[in-house]
């Protein structure tokens, strides 16, 4: 037996089955999916049906919860790539580097939050940063090469707005 003398059984790759080729085929006209109905027509897969019976991911009981809808979105930024930007000059250390510096520098992509600085690679650039969060790593990297970061005022949670308001209540009417 030789390389180009190599070769599959006899019946072991079976060519699939031309559908709707004529009423001799035995497949023709309603090409073997019936007549009517859901499954007859095109674009449907209709994904954990069980023909009326409770379908089992709604057996199942409901456990545990999900924070992501309320989850910030930041688009993350590492230090070593801002310096590679300072570098090749798509980033001007001496102005403010912000969301729009870093975004036309192509650094940060999405982020509909903001833009949080993290620590990975080397800084040595003096540099004054307005990003919406920071790292502990990486604010010490631009402090250490003589820059500064800005974050936004912490807004108070809606837990906190409501005791001011029940204190502040509490006092109008002592």
């Amino acid at each position: 037996m030789k390389l180009n003398e190599i070769r599959d059984n006899d019946g072991a790759r079976k060519g699939r089955m031309r559908v709707g080729r004529g009423i001799g085929s035995g497949k023709g006209k309603t090409a073997g999916r019936g007549q009517k109905g859901a499954k007859a027509r095109s674009g449907v897969a209709v994904n954990g049906f069980e023909g009326g019976q409770m379908p089992l991911h709604m057996r199942i009981p409901k456990r545990g919860f999900s924070n992501k809808a309320f989850a910030k979105d930041y688009a993350e930024v590492n230090l070593g790539l801002v310096q590679k930007a300072i570098d090749a000059g798509k980033l001007d250390a001496k102005a403010v580097i912000d969301q729009a510096a870093l975004r036309a520098a192509g650094l940060a992509r999405g982020g509909k939050d903001g833009v949080r600085l993290l620590a990975k690679g080397e800084f040595s650039a003096k540099a004054t940063f307005k990003v919406a969060g920071v790292s502990a790593g990486a604010r010490a990297a631009v402090e250490k090469a003589g820059g500064s970061i800005e974050l936004p005022e912490a807004q108070p949670s809606e837990h906190e707005k409501k005791t001011a308001r029940r204190e502040a209540n509490k006092a109008a009417k002592a």
